[in-house]
């Protein structure tokens, strides 16, 4: 395979989007903490929901975290019952 050949490969699958991943629970955090970093409070008020609004994000990256590590243990537990099942 020419190197041309690889390169048209490649592009025509990102533009079809075949090589995309979805985006992570982690993606959609950062953008939000991003976003929320972005913003420019002009009001006592709009400070106090922004501070609001970071704790938040924090505790659903802790949380997030946590679930992922809950997924992980149980993904474990399946594959070996699933090997202890086979024999």
């Amino acid at each position: 395979m020419s190197d041309t050949d690889y390169l048209a490969r490649v592009t025509r699958r990102f533009i079809v989007g075949e090589s995309f991943d979805p985006p992570t629970i982690k993606t959609y955090i950062q953008s939000l903490e991003e976003i929320i970093g972005s913003l420019k409070p002009k009001t006592v008020k709009e400070q106090n929901k922004i501070k609001i609004a970071k704790q938040h994000i924090r505790e659903v990256r802790r949380y997030a975290r946590r679930l992922e590590e809950k997924i992980s243990i149980l993904e474990e537990q399946v594959t070996v019952l699933e090997e202890k099942k086979e024999k």
